[in-house]
């Protein structure tokens, strides 16, 4: 990872780096709810992907109305919301000593910054660690409806392998995390999704990851949604289908060639483990199965793993 002044451990700062398209319908109750934060030290970074609607305008109108705040909008590589949210990393200061991701259509809690950044300054200097939390589902006018899953299985490289559990809207990392998250950015070809390349390259390395039980922000839900919420019976059923009709194999692959690109960045024994992912993927059935139960991959849910292993019983991991 490249050298970089290192922010003084007592600094709180928080950069908020909020991934931008078309969201102007929801944004302003975005924009207010980081005005309502507890934790008032923070700045904003707005990466607008080619927006046509009122969004960069409503963004200049925020700033103008803060004019204390160090708010800025850039333009994105309008590339689809995950290479924008690489961009944003990118675009982070090398002397900020906290980020936060954030969608365009989310309102947050009062607390949401407070919380990571307690989780985080918990973390020893120079580990690499990212926060995320537990979000309440809501509907298009913000109405509740019910938390998201609560994961009860550790984080980890194995899990992060065959799974996602970082929610992207709800992620902060510390500067560590950045680090070694821009480093690993500049070798990116390929993504499935930012959240979950975020949770693969921070576990993969050896870094901590903190799951918050609480949640922390109202996720709206609209037609909209690039992913949206997994709280249903259909939407589980839909997650399940896709490790079974060959796009859970392809993310895998993609995964796999992401993670390759930056091999040095893992501790070896990921590395091992990746390897032996990517060999068992090709194994043959009897091997594939010996080799998954070995390697001990895992999913948050029963339904989930039963899943994996009959994606690995009929060959689409």
């Amino acid at each position: 990872m490249p050298d970089s002044p290192r922010p003084n451990p007592c600094n709180t700062h928080v950069t908020l780096l909020l991934a931008l398209y078309n969201g102007a319908a929801h944004l302003q109750e975005q924009l207010d709810s980081f005005s309502a934060q507890t934790h008032p030290d923070w700045s904003l970074i707005v990466s607008d992907d080619g927006s046509g609607d009122a969004g960069p305008d409503m963004v200049h109108r925020f700033a103008h109305s803060h004019p204390g705040r160090d708010i800025s909008l850039v333009q994105g590589p309008r590339m689809g919301f995950a290479r924008n949210f690489l961009h944003l990393l990118q675009q982070a200061g090398p002397d900020t000593p906290h980020v936060a991701l954030s969608d365009q259509d989310d309102v947050w809690m009062p607390d949401k910054l407070a919380a990571g950044v307690a989780a985080l300054a918990r973390v020893p200097a120079g580990q690499p660690a990212l926060y995320c939390s537990r979000t309440m589902i809501c509907d298009a006018d913000l109405d509740p409806r019910q938390p998201s899953p609560l994961f009860r299985r550790p984080p980890g490289f194995r899990n992060a392998l065959v799974q996602n559990m970082a929610a992207g809207n709800t992620i902060m990392l510390n500067r560590a995390a950045l680090d070694l998250l821009q480093a690993a950015g500049r070798k990116n070809r390929r993504l499935v999704a930012h959240d979950w390349w975020i949770y693969l390259m921070i576990t993969g390395a050896g870094g901590q990851v903190i799951y918050d039980t609480e949640p922390r922000l109202y996720y709206r839900q609209h037609a909209t949604n690039q992913i949206g919420a997994n709280d249903t019976l259909r939407a589980s059923l839909q997650r399940i289908r896709q490790l079974l009709d060959g796009r859970f194999s392809t993310w895998n692959r993609v995964n796999i060639i992401t993670l390759s690109d930056a091999a040095d960045l893992l501790t070896p024994q990921n590395r091992a483990v990746l390897e032996d992912f990517r060999a068992l993927r090709r194994a043959p059935l009897p091997r594939r199965l010996r080799a998954l139960r070995r390697l001990g991959l895992y999913r948050q849910s029963r339904q989930a793993n039963a899943a994996l292993w009959l994606a690995a019983l009929i060959g689409r991991l």
